[in-house]
């Protein structure tokens, strides 16, 4: 019987990427550089007016509608994403280019990951 994998199953809870500080294998990228977060999401055909990104709580959250009236066809896109540190809210940067919207969130001095630690019995 094979074991889970404890990273990717504890982290699920917490809305995080299942596997940060890696690439993901799905369409975002996410890790930790020079006390910032930087999470990079593919979204080609998307025009940067149809890309909302906002901030609240410590959750990011990632939305876009594009509407293809010559196929008939409206896309959407929708992701949220936890972070375990505190952000600098007035910092984070977002930017759009090629297909790829880059946003950069600046981790607060002095911050830790939030929660309570747990004694370990041993």
């Amino acid at each position: 019987m094979a074991l889970p994998n404890t990273t990717s199953s504890w982290m699920q809870g917490l809305d995080l990427p299942s596997r940060l500080l890696e690439t993901s294998g799905n369409d975002y990228e996410l890790y930790e550089e020079d006390d910032e977060f930087v999470l990079s999401v593919e979204m080609p055909g998307f025009d940067p007016g149809e890309i909302t990104v906002s901030w609240e709580a410590g959750v990011l959250n990632v939305a876009a509608e594009h509407e293809d009236d010559q196929r008939g066809r409206r896309r959407t896109y929708h992701r949220r994403f936890r972070f375990p540190k505190d952000v600098d809210d007035d910092a984070i940067e977002a930017e759009y280019t090629n297909g790829i919207l880059e946003i950069r969130l600046p981790v607060q001095a002095g911050a830790t990951v939030s929660g309570t630690e747990i004694e370990i019995k041993g």
